[in-house]
């Protein structure tokens, strides 16, 4: 049996000061893992998989839930199920889940869809519950207990059926069978063992992947120094993906002139970037035009009022480039403040400068789009354009009861999209929230379709202290179209979110996009980097993809621009928190091939 199981404890945490590890964070299902019940090792960093959903107050706005004393459990079909007790944000009683319990499925304990309240028919609080499927009878039985210190039993045939179950019947009292494990602040529930490859699936999902060997081709035919270069080296890593990095060949030993097979070494060459790249600039962005890169992001240091840019022919040279003013608040009238959020984007041959801006006040922060002239210089102010506010398709201002900001753009199949943060403030605060259209590649200030609502803040991660979702960003592969995303109050707990879609979709539906469950990136996740998030991507000369974002040097420090290299995991999505260390160990670094020189 231990061969082939293993076994997946949940559990939620104790909550911690209020910007390391809140309610909000805390009473969320986590998981550990074990080879033999005993020993347990935290997943994803001991941080939350499982959130409850917001509901939605007749006004729109969200109201927060949490969830306690989760319980999983297999479900008759061979997948699995978790029923938990929601609560308010702060885990007090919630009166909409009075007699019920919250149900989930999921089918590898990765994803899980949030089926609804289970009523079990009881006008009383619930404050513990367990659920199996009974398979002598064919029905599931939940047993649970009130502040009373009361205990009932339900039955119910099909679980899916959210007002399905018997009436419950007083039963005797159950315990769920507490877990001894070494994980800070873990309040541990009940533990399950599962099938082998679903938990090694979730070891290699939610940890860290760390570089455990490198191998260049055993043999390889070149007449060049040029044609050597081409000859990458493959990374292999602890969860079993792999990729693919250039080697700086010690050719000295070759002579191109003569024919022969010779046994060279090289190193691999690793991207590197210190943090921070940047003090005091957030939301950056790195985009490549003609050749050269350019950096440009939020300044914090002189309060949000100038936009400024670098440029250089590497990405690891814009750490020390100068940095050249484009745009401030004295250039234009009607941009006097808050100068947010710049993108570089390449539409045709036309370079544009999305960002957003105030004619004065908060409340007035719309998206502005500024056009590089035709053979401009992107580091002459006066070479782009005036930017003008994003209209609707009509002509019309894009929102007028709130704010807009953010925006930035996916290119898809001949097809310009346009993704923003919108937040309403009239008649109510709402939030903010991610929103997509598509636009006109001639003039990208215009939309062409009306404005459809991608994503809310609705998970506990998203919506902590805050309600907010910002910042997204389309990074595209063969396998899906990503769109990463901000969320959470801008402190130490605003974290990375994430968005995906089928690449054949219709990127206009909502139910294209399926939201992960839990943030990809967070305070927790590198080591003296608080506050991760407002992130976009740019590939290099050497075709590695780089995360830039921002976080703080210190929980309560400055917002910083950082890089580091995307990595992908076994299932094609976006790793982000491969440090440089994980990413190749320098013993590993030198490789060695055989050069074949024919003539």
């Amino acid at each position: 049996m231990s061969g082939e199981k293993k076994y997946i404890l949940c559990y939620t945490r104790e909550p911690n000061e209020e910007q390391a590890y809140p309610p909000k964070l805390a009473y969320s299902m986590h998981l550990a893992c074990s080879d033999d019940g005993y020993r347990y090792r935290e997943l994803n960093r001991n941080s939350g998989v499982l959130f409850a959903l917001a509901t939605e107050a007749p006004n729109g706005s969200l109201r927060p839930k949490s969830l306690k004393n989760p319980y999983l459990f297999d479900l008759a079909d061979g997948t699995f199920g978790v029923i938990a007790v929601r609560t308010e944000a702060g885990g007090e009683d919630d009166i909409e889940s009075k007699g019920s319990v919250l149900l989930f499925k999921s089918a590898d304990l990765l994803s899980y869809r949030e089926i609804g309240l289970l009523d079990l028919k009881g006008d009383t609080y619930v404050r513990d519950a367990a659920c199996e499927f009974d398979r002598a009878n064919d029905r599931y039985v939940v047993r649970w207990s009130d502040g009373n210190g009361r205990f009932y039993r339900n039955s119910i045939e099909d679980l899916m059926d959210l007002s399905g179950a018997s009436e419950p019947e007083e039963a005797e009292a159950f315990t769920v069978e507490g877990v001894s494990a070494d994980i800070e602040g873990i309040a541990p529930r009940n533990s399950l063992p599962v099938p082998r490859d679903v938990a090694d699936r979730l070891e290699r999902k939610l940890t860290a992947p760390t570089n455990i060997r490198n191998e260049a081709p055993e043999r390889v035919e070149a007449a060049t120094d040029e044609q050597l270069r081409a000859v990458p080296a493959t990374s292999f890593y602890s969860d079993g993906t792999t990729a693919e990095k250039p080697v700086d060949w010690d050719t000295t030993g070759i002579d191109w002139s003569r024919a022969g097979s010779y046994r060279i070494t090289g190193k691999i060459r690793q991207p590197r970037s210190s943090f921070p790249m940047a003090v005091d600039r957030a939301d950056p962005c790195i985009a490549k035009w003609k050749g050269k890169f350019y950096f440009i992001a939020t300044n914090d240091a002189d309060g949000n009022r100038s936009l400024s840019i670098r440029e250089a022919d590497t990405i690891s040279g814009l750490a020390t480039a100068e940095e050249v003013r484009i745009l401030d608040t004295e250039t234009y009238g009607h941009l006097k403040s808050f100068l947010w959020a710049p993108e570089f984007h390449a539409i045709g041959e036309d370079l544009y400068l999305f960002h957003a801006g105030s004619t004065g006040e908060f409340v007035n922060i719309q998206s502005h789009v500024a056009k590089l002239k035709k053979n401009g210089n992107p580091v002459v102010a006066t070479d782009w354009e005036e930017p003008v506010r994003v209209v609707r398709r009509d002509g019309s201002p894009l929102f007028e009861a709130g704010i807009t900001l953010d925006m930035t753009i996916i290119q898809w199949k001949g097809r310009v999209y346009a993704a923003w943060a919108q937040r309403e403030f009239v008649p109510s605060d709402l939030g903010s929230w991610i929103y997509i259209a598509e636009i006109d590649p001639k003039e990208p200030w215009r939309l062409t379709t009306d404005p459809v609502l991608l994503s809310k803040p609705d998970y506990g991660w998203a919506n902590n202290r805050t309600f907010v979702e910002e910042g997204p960003y389309a990074l595209i592969t063969d396998k899906k179209i990503f769109m990463t995303f901000a969320g959470a109050l801008v402190d130490a707990t605003y974290c990375v979110g994430i968005l995906s879609a089928d690449p054949e979709a219709d990127l206009l539906d909502p139910a294209s996009w399926t939201k992960g469950n839990y943030p990809l990136l967070t305070s927790r996740s590198v080591p003296g980097e608080y506050g991760p998030g407002h992130n976009s991507y740019v590939t290099d000369e050497d075709g590695f993809i780089w995360n830039v974002y921002h976080a703080r040097n210190g929980i309560d420090g400055p917002r910083c621009a950082g890089l580091r290299r995307v990595h992908f995991d076994i299932d094609g999505y976006p790793v982000l928190d491969l440090t440089e260390e994980k990413d190749l160990k320098p013993e590993l670094a030198e490789v060695s091939t055989v050069v074949v020189v024919n003539r």
